[in-house]
């Protein structure tokens, strides 16, 4: 937004005397009112320390890292998934950027820069120095060379599907996690279909177990057995293939013959023990030492855990539920949602963690932290910086000026008042789940984005749960609509109406709720009684096109605001664009290009946006978009006109200052449409921007 028209300066009695002389003095300039500085500070919470810089390791900087391979000579890889580029760590060394290029998404083959991935995940390393890489939001499984030429080996760009075949006929669904063997074979876990590929040195794709689109944990061969969200395996040394499966909570072992076998877990909890007697909360990866143990990221657990060839399961290092970063010995150390997790030669662990570091742990259990900057999260309340978050999403103001936030890691939602205390009004921290009550008996399964409405009550869109939930000013929890943890798309009144993964709501003056159903590409409506029904886009169509009603296609629809004449503003996530729908349910392209990233300022269809997610609109007509990919903040004015106000494309790092300022992953936005200064989510703050 532009700075408000300058208001004259208040006079003290003494410059009331003085200002016969100060008129003398008006032609000059030191004699002039300084004009207002728009500036970027942080309102609650620290920062995190993401962001995208090459270097020494003790100052490099990642934008969650997943995947983690480690080479023959002990070079260490990364994706860095955010900054949509491959990271190289050399021993004792620096920081550099292999291939890719941060902020700038796509799907091109080329050397180093000029190559472009979307969402890498899992990496393995061949014994020649090759990587392969999982760019999982393109559906495909590429290869990078040693000097860095990176080639797509299997997979279709945006061709999401099950099809074996060889190179780009095969088609995958999310594929996560991989590895290689001695001959150059590659194993994927491919999440999104529920099963094990194979690929051969040639790009044969073959499925070696599961069946495509069948979720289960059956044991057996082939396609009689099952599997629920497999996201990473490894290799033991007699060729069997170790997998991680998320979605089981369950560690699978496959022989080279496609045999599936459970060997340990059972269902989401912590327990060590032998076989089904452990349990594990969210495995993630897996990797193998010489000995045939295997290394687990237990991801929600926060833990690392070991499981012999026997399935003897035991805790090598973290603290059951206890998420933070602190280094240490076992369990005095402590991790972030650890991701990914390979081995080198030495027996030493490497481990991603969702702290925007590279932590290292010895075979004796030594954690450190081997690259980057770890912000810092927590549940903590208390005034301004002293407080602490943990991945909140949308924030929305009430008429007092209380800024309310959906505090998702912690299952809380939280508030922050005009003085800047924070406090908790909703919900427990760690306590996920879907229960009803008032304040902390309440729970809350992934808070998304929330709006309040003019009488008070917030509105939930709690993703996880995929219901939307009513908290009045009291902090008495309700569920207007959907059915706990059932997804659909299904409209119905209550609880007979489903939705897939709602994101973000608003509310217009009638109390109407208007939901961007992220998981069925649709904007849905709720009425004050909990009538649902879908205003635009066909649930499971994705796409960009204009049009009335259910004719209209969406590509992920994240945030949506309303102004005042009923007219709903949504931002495409995956389409890169701003949408607009009438009342009556006429979808239109406001700013972008379907399918089409980048970050260009311009006039509607001529700007680009990179995954833009949330916004909110001012009493103006203004829109304030939050360009995820880009880390900005843009603004598009009634007449289409798209300009950058807040950020800087390209430059991944939490700076407050003098606008532009940068941000690292900023996730919502909202207006004060009193002041017009906004208020920005990031995954472990709240910041500010005043721009008077």
């Amino acid at each position: 937004m532009q700075p408000h028209a300058m208001l004259p300066r208040r006079w003290s009695p003494a410059g009331i005397a003085l200002a016969a002389l100060c008129l003398c003095l008006a032609c000059s300039d030191d004699a002039r009112p300084e004009p207002p500085v728009a500036r970027l500070s942080v309102l609650a919470g620290s920062p995190s320390g993401q962001g995208c810089i090459d270097g020494p390791i003790a100052t490099a900087r990642f934008n969650y890292p997943t995947g983690i391979a480690v080479d023959g000579s002990g070079n260490v890889y990364v994706s860095d998934s955010n900054n949509s580029s491959i990271r190289k760590i050399v021993p004792g060394g620096s920081v550099s950027t292999l291939a890719g290029a941060s902020g700038k998404l796509g799907s091109l083959d080329g050397t180093g820069p000029s190559a472009r991935f979307s969402g890498p995940s899992g990496l393995a390393a061949d014994a020649h120095g090759n990587l392969f890489v999982v760019d999982g939001n393109n559906h495909t499984i590429r290869k990078i060379t040693p000097a860095g030429v990176v080639t797509t080996l299997a997979g279709s760009p945006g061709q999401p599907g099950s099809s074996d075949g060889t190179g780009s006929a095969a088609r995958f669904k999310y594929p996560n996690g991989l590895t290689v063997d001695g001959s150059g074979n590659l194993y994927v876990a491919d999440n999104g279909n529920n099963t094990i590929r194979k690929i051969t040195a040639e790009g044969v794709v073959s499925t070696l177990a599961g069946t495509a689109g069948v979720w289960g944990n059956a044991d057996g061969m082939g396609a009689d057995a099952q599997f629920g969200g497999p996201s990473g395996l490894a290799l033991d040394p007699s060729g069997n293939l170790i997998v991680a499966e998320g979605g089981n909570c369950l560690i699978r072992k496959v022989t080279p013959a496609g045999v599936v076998s459970t060997l340990a877990g059972s269902t989401w909890g912590y327990a060590d023990g032998t076989g089904s007697a452990a349990q594990f909360s969210g495995p993630n990866d897996v990797t193998v030492d010489k000995t045939g143990n295997a290394y687990v990221t237990d991801t929600y657990g926060q833990i690392i855990r070991k499981v012999t060839p026997a399935g003897v399961v035991s805790t090598l290092a973290g603290k059951p539920g206890e998420e933070g970063t602190l280094d240490g010995a076992g369990g005095a150390a402590r991790f972030k949602v650890p991701n990914r997790i390979t081995i080198d030669g030495s027996g030493n662990l490497f481990v991603t963690d969702d702290n925007a570091t590279v932590r290292k742990i010895t075979p004796a259990g030594i954690v450190s932290t081997l690259t980057g900057v770890a912000g810092h999260s927590g549940s903590t309340d208390g005034p301004g910086a002293s407080a602490l978050f943990n991945w909140p999403n949308g924030t929305a103001l009430d008429h007092a000026g209380n800024l309310f936030v959906a505090d998702q890691d912690n299952s809380t939602i939280r508030k922050i008042s005009a003085a800047g205390i924070v406090s908790t009004f909703a919900g427990t921290p760690g306590g996920w789940g879907t229960a009803d009550g008032t304040g902390a008996e309440a729970q809350f399964q992934g808070a998304g984005f929330l709006t309040v409405d003019a009488a008070g009550n917030v509105f939930v869109a709690d993703c996880n749960g995929q219901t939307i939930r009513k908290i009045t000013p009291a902090g008495v929890v309700t569920t207007l609509a959907g059915s706990p943890g059932v997804s659909g798309s299904d409209d119905g009144t209550g609880a007979d109406a489903r939705f897939s993964w709602p994101n973000d709501l608003t509310v217009d003056a009638s109390g109407n709720l208007y939901v961007a159903d992220f998981g069925n590409n649709t904007i849905r409506k709720v009425t004050p009684a909990g009538v649902v029904t879908t205003l635009a886009g066909k649930a499971g169509v994705a796409g960009g096109a204009d049009g009335v009603g259910l004719a209209a296609t969406f590509n992920g629809p994240a945030g949506v605001a309303v102004d005042a004449a009923g007219n709903v503003y949504a931002t495409d996530y995956l389409g890169h664009t701003i949408r607009k729908i009438t009342p009556q349910g006429v979808v239109t392209t406001v700013a972008g290009a379907a399918g089409q990233c980048g970050s260009n300022d311009g006039n509607g269809i001529l700007a680009r946006f990179s995954l833009p997610f949330g916004l909110d609109i001012d009493p103006a007509g203004n829109l304030y978009v939050c360009d995820c990919g880009n880390n900005t903040i843009r603004k598009i004015t009634p007449a289409g006109v798209v300009t950058t106000i807040v950020g800087v494309p390209g430059t991944y790092l939490n700076k407050p200052g003098v606008l532009p300022a940068s941000l690292a992953e900023p996730a919502g936005v909202t207006v004060d449409p009193v002041t017009g200064n906004l208020y920005v989510s990031l995954p472990d703050a709240i910041l500010k921007v005043t721009f008077k």
